[in-house]
């Protein structure tokens, strides 16, 4: 794909002009505590087929993102294991009976290196593509990311994964601060509660694209084609 060549990709509040060539896919933590059955995320409460909606249209668009030689760079929330970096008001946030730390379902709860910390199969990394560890919700604080996306040309994200309301929303929060235009693609994002998935897509695209735009993965892939 050439390097000058743009494409208007279909959204709200209005089309995003995309820049392949600068331009890299964000996949926010896809991980199998959170989207698999059995792991914390249901452990919690939630129902994950609210989240594992999204595996498929980020299948798809991992696949065709990978074909055109685009950069992928992927997201997992959790802490050292000897939890140096988890502060205590993100500890005890809940009041739980077991959090970030304890013996869960898929080993110690988000904690580096553990079975349920890692990617899901499905969206699993290839070799060569950067794996942010992030000790908070927004991709940005306390990591490389800005310098990895400086150092590669980056200047548009698009970005899906987890949750919507969370993760995703802080992480295009923090990147339209620092000067990334950020495309979501609705269907490539989830949240435990819909109502939550449906108010945090809003909200990105409030005001003119106060934060960014929404689309969808049909339409991102039209555009590659």
């Amino acid at each position: 794909m050439k390097a000058s060549k743009k494409l208007m990709i279909e959204a709200e509040p209005y089309p995003f002009e995309f820049q392949p060539a600068s331009a890299a896919l964000l996949i926010i933590d896809m991980q199998r505590d959170f989207l698999e059955p059995g792991g914390f995320g249901e452990m919690l409460g939630n129902d994950v087929s609210q989240l594992r909606q999204s595996i498929e249209p980020n299948q798809k668009l991992l696949a065709k993102w990978r074909a055109k030689g685009l950069q992928v760079i992927h997201t997992r929330e959790g802490h050292r294991p000897d939890l140096a970096d988890l502060p205590e008001t993100k500890r005890v946030r809940g009041r739980g009976r077991r959090g970030i730390g304890d013996a869960g379902p898929m080993g110690r709860i988000l904690v580096r290196g553990e079975p349920g910390h890692d990617i899901i199969p499905e969206l699993y990394p290839r070799h060569g593509e950067p794996v942010i560890d992030k000790p908070g919700k927004g991709a940005f604080w306390a990591t490389d990311l800005h310098g990895i996306l400086q150092n590669r040309g980056i200047k548009q994200l698009v970005v899906t994964g987890v949750t919507t309301e969370v993760c995703v929303n802080t992480t295009v929060r923090e990147a339209n601060d620092r000067g990334y235009d950020c495309l979501v693609p609705a269907d490539c994002v989830g949240s435990y509660f819909p109502e939550f998935q449906e108010m945090g897509l809003k909200m990105i695209k409030a005001q003119g694209g106060i934060f960014g735009w929404v689309s969808s993965s049909a339409k991102v892939l039209a555009a590659l084609r």
